[in-house]
């Protein structure tokens, strides 16, 4: 097996979906997290200034959905066929605008306009989102055929963020919580889940 290094700051953030690939596949990696003072010198080592930044076997691959997808393959979590694997991706660029608002809404310093924002999103943004993909998960609790892909991970993932600001987002929600209660039950993730380092974001 290869051997995985993933850094990323000491933060769920940007890296966390890959860490929960990492678990629900029980794929061993070594998980480091930087400070950020010690950012400034890493930076210009990275291929693209950012992280997180994976490695495999001494090769380096940035772009955090770049580093989801590699994992979710290796995990046999992409999808059983091209399709589902179309379908996976699409769900996941779907819900990528909502992330971006809830991600700016989150990062607002402004306490005037961090309460606006955060009301606009609880009623605007948040419930025609929901309700969408309400429709399209199974009643199963999987979004794609019978079984667990990256994106019931990566939409667990999401809403571990929002119901952390809205904890009554999925009530009525029958198929959404059904995925949430899956991706929960596989054995690495519920492990990870209770072990995980506890940070702020």
């Amino acid at each position: 097996m290869p051997a995985y290094k993933l850094t990323y700051f000491n933060a769920r953030g940007g890296a966390e979906l890959i860490r929960l690939l990492f678990a629900a596949g029980e794929i061993p990696y070594e998980d480091v997290r930087v400070d950020r003072d010690k950012w400034l010198e890493l930076k210009p080592k990275t291929p693209m200034g950012q992280v997180p930044i994976l490695e495999v076997d001494g090769h380096v691959i940035c772009q955090s959905m770049t580093v989801v997808r590699f994992i979710a393959r290796e995990a046999g979590l992409l999808g059983k066929t091209l399709l589902d694997q179309a379908r996976a991706d699409m769900l996941l660029e779907g819900g990528m605008d909502v992330g971006k608002l809830f991600t700016e809404m989150v990062k607002e310093k402004d306490a005037s306009k961090k309460a606006e924002k955060k009301k606009d999103f609880g009623e605007k943004t948040l419930p025609p989102f929901l309700a969408l993909y309400e429709g399209f998960a199974g009643d199963n609790g999987y979004f794609v055929g019978d079984s667990l892909t990256y994106f019931d991970i990566a939409f667990f993932n999401m809403m571990d963020f929002i119901t952390a600001e809205f904890p009554s987002a999925l009530d009525g929600y029958c198929n959404l919580t059904k995925v949430i209660r899956n991706v929960k039950s596989v054995p690495g993730i519920a492990k990870w889940l209770k072990e995980r380092p506890v940070t702020d974001h």
